[in-house]
């Protein structure tokens, strides 16, 4: 059995642990707080946006873009978002085993034909030391989401996705459903699916009059829509990091809680026969 010093000292480390976890807790909320906040404000807009578009296709069912184009994947581009710190449960160590099965399924592409866009350390950490070269340092956009820098990244492919430079993009992130949910989704970027939302539910059609054309309209449409697609991408897995890494220290603090309970059991008992002990040796010095 271990002494009382060593008992008292695992009971003063276990709640230190404690208070420790409780307050990245604590802090944890309060960023998941202002997480759902910045996904409430934007989602008016983004509701609206894709509303307009759903019945533009389902009005004018002849509609093309050059952002909807299949061709052969020859080239791929992946935009894999993680976070940049740990202590969030399965988050990382999630996303990181599925862009390695996804990395696996287009391994005959050769390495040099994969474009990874890593959006979060863990994971371009995951990627570097699996010998994958990354597209640049996107750690911000994982810690503090912006739009500005969403619209620069989504640009920036869809340009490339254009020039036929790539000819597929792939997003794997976690989806926001509650603090005790996060799903880990997968989700094709470009090319740009006019078929789903043609028969995505819209209500009442509208007959549009368009001005200018509309090739002209989608041209300007679509782009908005795939810039804000990209920053919902990053405001959702923000939105799931905070609530795994509140779910994940609420856990800690429960589990620290409980071995702080059997830690002063052991010593109470501990102290309880050390108690016992002496009080034999003075009853059998006492009759000797």
């Amino acid at each position: 059995m271990a002494s009382l010093k060593e008992v008292k000292g695992r009971i003063a480390t276990v709640s230190n642990t404690q208070k420790i976890t409780s307050a990245m807790k604590m802090v944890a909320s309060a960023k998941l707080h202002k997480a759902q906040a910045a996904i409430s404000n934007m989602l008016p807009y983004e509701e609206r946006l894709h509303h307009l578009l759903t019945n533009l296709l389902k009005s004018k069912p002849d509609i093309s873009s050059s952002f909807a184009i299949q061709r052969e994947v020859k080239k791929l581009a992946i935009i894999v978002v993680s976070s940049n710190s740990s202590l969030c449960g399965g988050f990382n160590s999630n996303v990181i085993r599925r862009v390695t099965e996804v990395l696996d399924n287009y391994s005959l592409m050769g390495k040099e034909n994969i474009l990874i866009y890593p959006i979060g350390k863990k994971v371009a950490d995951a990627l570097v030391k699996l010998g994958y070269s990354i597209q640049g340092d996107f750690q911000e956009l994982s810690a503090k989401p912006t739009f500005k820098e969403a619209s620069l990244l989504s640009e920036k492919l869809m340009q490339m996705f254009l020039k036929g430079d790539i000819d597929r993009i792939e997003m794997i992130y976690h989806h926001f459903r509650s603090t005790a949910s996060q799903v880990l989704t997968q989700q094709t970027y470009l090319p740009f699916d006019l078929k789903t939302d043609r028969e995505s539910d819209s209500g009442m059609e509208t007959d549009y009059i368009l001005e200018p054309s509309v090739n002209e309209l989608m041209g300007e449409l679509i782009p908005k829509v795939l810039r804000l697609k990209l920053y919902t991408v990053l405001l959702d897995s923000n939105a799931s990091e905070h609530a795994a890494r509140t779910m994940a220290m609420q856990i800690a603090t429960d589990n620290a809680e409980e071995l702080l309970q059997e830690l002063k059991l052991m010593y109470n008992k501990t102290r309880q026969q050390a108690i016992t002990n002496e009080l034999l040796d003075i009853v059998g010095g006492q009759m000797a």
